[in-house]
Parts: C-alpha cells; structure tokens; sequence
C-alpha cells in the first residue's frame, strides 16, 4: 500500500492501494509504523508524501469500511456515550494524524490528484501542501453521505482558511479545483513544473537549517491559537533561551554567519 524512498535527507512516501486509492485502517497502521521510524531516524530531516496512482493523492477514506465500523459499534452493546468517550481518548487513526501533524520534522504533502474527506484531512496535518494542476478535486465532501469530516477536518481546516469559509466548505460539502484551493488558503500553492521535485527541494531546503530550531519552531507555531497571547510569547521566549542553552548547532551556525561562512537568506 505504501512506498518508501529518499532523496538524500528527505523521505519520500508514495500512497500506492490500487485499484482507487481509497485510505483505510491497514494503511492508517502501516503509515503509522513507518512515520514513527522516521521521526526518530536522525537521517531523515523532512518527509514528502505524495499519491503512486494516476491522479490520486488519496482519494478518500473507504467509505464502506466507515459503515462496517458503525454497524460493528451497533451491535457490540456498547452504549453510545461509551463509545464517545473511548474515541474521545484516542483512535488509530487519531495518533497516526496527531503524529504527522506534531513531529518535529518538516513534513509536505505533494498534493498530484484526488484528495477528499480522509485523504485531505491527513494533508491538513502537513506542514506545507502543494498541488499539482490538473482536473481533480480537494476537499471534505462527508457531509453529502450523511456524515462529517471526523479525522480532524472541522478542527485543522478553519486554522487553515478561517471559520467562516470552512463552515462554508463543510456544510456544503463543497470540493474545489487545485486553483481554487490555493486561493482559500487550502493548499499553499500549484505547482506547474516538476511537483514531487518542488515537494523534495521545499524538504532539502528545511533539511539544511538547525533541526532543533525547526522543531521548536513548528511547536510554538502549531500551539499558537490554543492559548492566549501572552501565553504563547512567554513559551516563545523559553524555547529560545532554552535552544541557546542547549543546541550547539544552532551556536555554531550563529558564528559562522558572523564570522563571513554563512548566510541569513
């Protein structure tokens, strides 16, 4: 179902699943078991995900394993409000997208087709997302099947494009092409060349900077609109001092660039 490769520093993993390219809990499982060797292989310093298939990044979610699912809850005798609390806790689903969307590596979604509902949602855990042109559509369609995005999606997309176009967006169960998607702030931008390889340099290009830094970095931005202001600048402000104590790469990068072997951009 999944493909490994690199490109120097930069993992690369290829969503294969033919013949549609549907995700489902055997992929969720094995991704998962593949990012958490990433995330600690120091080797690796960012990660590209892109789709195998024609024109598919991950299509969506397969739908009929969600039905399978709740009739297995339905007839397990479980109450409801059980059942609530213990998704509540944690899913696989869950910790696999709270994995990719938490680790301190750079990690970019090479958007090259179809990425709806579950296949989307996972790219929203991405740090950048790039498209490629092309006929296909992005977006969270759940609520025409009767249901909702519920791997994150009514969470991650309003701090993507703002409440109110992804109340739009959901409610609708509206898709959108690559182009529009980089209008609303859905995807950073299309790219009309070489995508995999755009997606590979953005990853070489974060692989070069202090990886600390990186990681402290995309902490503190991630946390930014769970907490109040002050809040957030005064953990800003420890990390700092903290990486100055702690990271002698990041000193080391400072010298250089003071003393004429480096550069600031």
């Amino acid at each position: 179902m999944i493909m490994m490769s690199d490109d120097g520093p930069v993992a690369i993993v290829t969503f294969e699943n033919p013949p549609m390219g549907f995700m489902n809990m055997e992929m969720v499982k094995e991704l998962d078991r593949i990012v958490a060797a990433y995330e600690a292989d120091d080797n690796v310093r960012a990660i590209v995900f892109t789709g195998g298939l024609p024109n598919v990044f991950i299509r969506h979610y397969d739908v009929g394993e969600i039905v399978q699912a709740g009739e297995f809850v339905r007839q397990s005798g479980r109450s409801a409000d059980d059942i609530a609390e213990a998704a509540r806790a944690e899913t696989d689903i869950a910790r696999l997208f709270d994995r990719v969307d938490r680790m301190g590596k750079p990690t970019i979604a090479a958007i090259n087709g179809m990425c709806m509902g579950g296949g989307f949602e996972f790219a929203l855990c991405c740090d950048i997302r790039i498209a490629a042109p092309g006929p296909y559509t992005i977006g969270l369609p759940e609520t025409n099947v009767g249901i909702f995005p519920g791997a994150g999606g009514t969470q991650r997309l309003p701090r993507a494009v703002g409440e109110a176009r992804a109340l739009e967006l959901i409610l609708r169960g509206r898709v959108v092409s690559p182009e529009e998607a980089a209008q609303l702030g859905m995807v950073h931008w299309v790219e009309t060349h070489d995508l995999l390889q755009a997606a590979i340099n953005v990853g070489k290009d974060m692989a070069r900077k202090a990886p600390a830094a990186l990681a402290a970095a995309k902490r503190l931005v991630k946390g930014a609109m769970d907490r109040p202001l002050a809040d957030g600048l005064a953990e800003e402000r420890a990390a700092f001092m903290r990486l100055l104590v702690e990271d002698d790469d990041a000193m080391a990068r400072m010298q250089a660039f003071l003393d004429g072997d480096g550069e600031i951009a």
